[in-house]
């Protein structure tokens, strides 16, 4: 197998557990937003369970610039209303929803491989 160098300076996720997260070398304990897009800064976001999610701010994510986007949805597996999907639908983007670990993972691949992708994280306190 022919290995390639990545083709992204994009942040990535260097380490992770169900309390906190490693974005390059900042450390964060609650939810985040992270992105291979230039222009979009890595930023906390406020819901913490998917049940504080909101349509709009799930809309937000829609219009990023994105060809994906991947939402982490905490310890285990869980999927947003389906008539929130409309937006990405009408943007022509798509959402994968994963539970967060495996966002994070996925997340990873695809920015190293130069791909235009957006992680929201859900980070769910105990």
């Amino acid at each position: 197998m022919k290995l390639q160098p990545d083709k992204s300076s994009a942040p990535l996720v260097r380490a992770y557990s169900e309390e906190w997260l490693q974005i390059d070398d900042q450390r964060f304990t609650q939810s985040v937003i992270v992105s291979s897009l230039s222009g979009q800064p890595l930023r906390t976001w406020t819901p913490r369970h998917l049940s504080e999610l909101t349509a709009e701010q799930l809309a937000e994510l829609a219009n990023c610039g994105a060809e994906l986007v991947i939402l982490g949805t905490g310890r285990r597996l869980s999927f947003p209303p389906a008539a929130w999907l409309a937006p990405f639908a009408h943007a022509r983007v798509g959402l994968e929803s994963m539970d967060t670990a495996a966002a994070c993972r996925t997340y990873n691949i695809l920015a190293s491989e130069g791909r235009k992708v957006l992680a929201a994280l859900l980070l769910e306190p105990h």
